[in-house]
């Protein structure tokens, strides 16, 4: 489970509801306030950042599913470089729970991943970040200009926050419906384009036995991701600058009504497997995966790293674009929702600031793109650093399908994770989902949450472009 604007449980009362409203628990994750800096060392070309020679690099890295040993393989190149230097990696499921403590002591690490559904919402620790514009212009491992081999645009467009370029992020995330090709070729089924053509392949499912949809508590929000990404296919950029912007109407817009009646309709209709709410995502992910209970899921591209242990064999695993309202929307044919993803923060307060920038160089060279293209069967943001086509998987390949398909017409958002909502969230599209709560009232429920958000005037707003 990655960083989602793809955003989250019980029957939302209980221990879920509660996690919502606990304050954040004491620091899991060690470092002392009273260990000094790392003493700098000199710039130069190949120490660009002017990283002590010796010394330790302190990594929290998010245990998602991409896992966290691609930055060891990164910290393996970077002590071929200095000998003298660690690089120690510490997983972490639980970002802001673990580190906000951190932060708030001023002896937070030198590099995070900050990701998944308990990252620290971008908002209470802009300030506290590097500007990692300095990455982009050095040179990477193979010497060549960092911005000249990576996806700029993107990486700016994700990781900048009201003018800093606070988070590199590095996974070229693509957000999409995944199905079984094997399963569909064999049934005759074609992926839907719309959610009336869901509604209809939800019908064809029953008749074979099967839902079209599930769902697991802490993923519940990636329901609400499609729906956010289907109401600005259909009406335009305008829908997600009135998000972005917190807008006191934004749920009311009247796509993201339809979005939410389209998913609405599947959920009554009996399309939607129940007891999601009470089920762990992996789990309800197996069940889909390995068990084919359901035809599609909504997810990012890390999906099939996420489920490969739990992958039935031949599965085939393809995505298809995100449901659109209907056959002729505001934005282009094959628009997409894709970012780069998987957001690394570089905290200014960190004891060794230069050893954080060179994890990312080392993680921007182009071996460590191919690592993480070939064992993470997902794309980074180097460019021209995956696997043949020859030897991508049908997950890999489709996402490189839709990019390119897409060409310039794709689009994301940022408001869900720069304010931190996933959490609230979470707890009403569980009930929405579960059908317990109808369309227009868990529209009403996270309006209600950003309206919170716009009101605390404790956090700088985002600047919306």
């Amino acid at each position: 489970m990655e960083n989602t604007s793809f955003g989250r449980r019980t029957l939302l009362t209980g221990s879920l509801a509660a996690a919502a409203l606990v304050p954040l628990a004491s620091c899991a994750t060690g470092g002392g306030s009273s260990s000094p800096k790392a003493s700098a060392g000199a710039s130069s070309a190949d120490n660009p950042f002017g990283m002590a020679t010796s010394g330790t690099i302190d990594a929290v890295i998010f245990n998602g599913g991409y896992k966290t040993d691609y930055v060891d393989f990164a910290g393996t190149q970077l002590t071929k470089k200095f000998p003298g230097v660690t690089v120690k990696v510490s997983p972490s499921t639980q970002i802001a729970q673990e580190l906000q403590p951190r932060f708030v002591g001023g002896n937070p690490p030198d590099i995070v991943d900050n990701s998944g559904a308990g990252a620290i919402g971008m908002s209470t620790i802009v300030d506290q970040l590097e500007d990692l514009t300095s990455v982009l212009n050095a040179n990477n491992y193979e010497g060549k200009k960092i911005s000249d081999t990576v996806f700029e645009s993107a990486i700016k467009a994700a990781g900048t926050y009201n003018g800093k370029l606070a988070a590199m992020n590095y996974a070229m995330t693509v957000y999409a419906f995944w199905y079984s090709a094997s399963l569909f070729k064999a049934n005759n089924w074609t992926p839907p384009k719309t959610w009336a053509e869901a509604l209809d392949l939800g019908a064809k499912a029953k008749a074979a036995g099967k839902y079209l949809l599930l769902f697991g508590k802490e993923a519940a929000s990636y329901y609400l991701t499609t729906l956010i990404a289907s109401a600005i296919m259909e009406g335009g950029d305008d829908v997600r600058k009135n998000f972005e912007s917190l807008k006191p109407d934004c749920y009311s817009q009247p796509t993201v009504v339809a979005a939410f009646k389209g998913l609405e309709a599947i959920i009554k209709a009996g399309y939607m497997k129940p007891g999601g709410s009470g089920t762990q995502f992996t789990a309800a992910q197996a069940q889909w995966s390995n068990g084919q209970e359901a035809l599609l899921y909504p997810s990012g591209g890390w999906i099939e790293n996420e489920m490969k242990s739990q992958t039935k064999a031949d599965f085939q695993m393809t995505g298809a674009n995100e449901f659109t309202i209907s056959s002729s929307p505001k934005m282009p044919a094959g628009s997409l929702h894709a970012e780069a993803g998987e957001p690394f923060i570089v905290p200014s307060k960190g004891k060794n600031v230069p050893g954080g920038k060179e994890v990312l160089r080392a993680m921007l060279s182009k071996d460590a793109a191919t690592n993480f293209a070939t064992t993470r069967l997902a794309l980074t943001v180097v460019k021209g650093a995956a696997p043949a086509e020859s030897a991508m998987s049908t997950a890999l390949k489709s996402q490189s399908d839709l990019l390119t398909k897409a060409g310039d017409n794709t689009f994301s958002w940022k408001f869900i994770t720069y304010y931190g909502l996933n959490k609230e969230n979470l707890v009403v599209m569980n009930s929405f989902l579960e059908g317990q709560m109808s369309a227009d009232d868990a529209r009403k429920g996270l309006q209600a949450i950003v309206d919170k958000a716009a009101a605390d005037t404790s956090k700088p707003k985002l600047q919306v472009s």
